[in-house]
């Protein structure tokens, strides 16, 4: 499999805490030899499953946030996993344009970017919090 490099990181929510994870991001892949372009795809899918665990995990036990990177020549694996009340996965159906023109919300599009953004893509929730999953090839 050759190199293999993992990186993990508790973040506090705090504003703009995903820049950190992003930083090691790049760190990360740019010691591997990853592409620009792909990197910049990782870099979306991260932003939004940070961003999405911060806003969605409700509760005194959501103050943080797991990242995982664990990196190949060839693949990207992404893990993120907060500690809110959990929800119901099949219960979150994807926007649609149409949807979202008559809408006075236009925000919702995080979980069909990341999905359509990745070779594969699961998602855990309990109420112990919930678990994104994303795998990205690289080459």
């Amino acid at each position: 499999m050759g190199n293999v490099v993992v990186l993990k990181m508790e973040l506090p929510k705090i504003p703009d805490i995903e820049l950190v994870a992003l930083e090691g991001l790049d760190r990360c892949a740019r010691f591997m030899g990853i592409s620009d372009d792909k990197i910049g795809e990782a870099r979306i899918v991260v932003t939004e499953a940070i961003i999405n665990a911060f806003e969605h995990a409700m509760g005194e036990s959501a103050s943080k946030v797991n990242v995982e990177f664990t990196l190949t020549s060839d693949q990207l694996i992404i893990f993120v996993r907060d500690y809110g009340k959990g929800f119901e996965p099949s219960a979150i159906n994807d926007p649609t344009i149409e949807e979202k023109i008559k809408s006075g919300n236009k925000r919702g599009w995080g979980l069909k970017l990341m999905k359509s953004m990745s070779d594969d893509f699961r998602m855990e929730s309990d109420s112990t919090g919930t678990r994104i999953t994303i795998k990205k090839r690289l080459s």
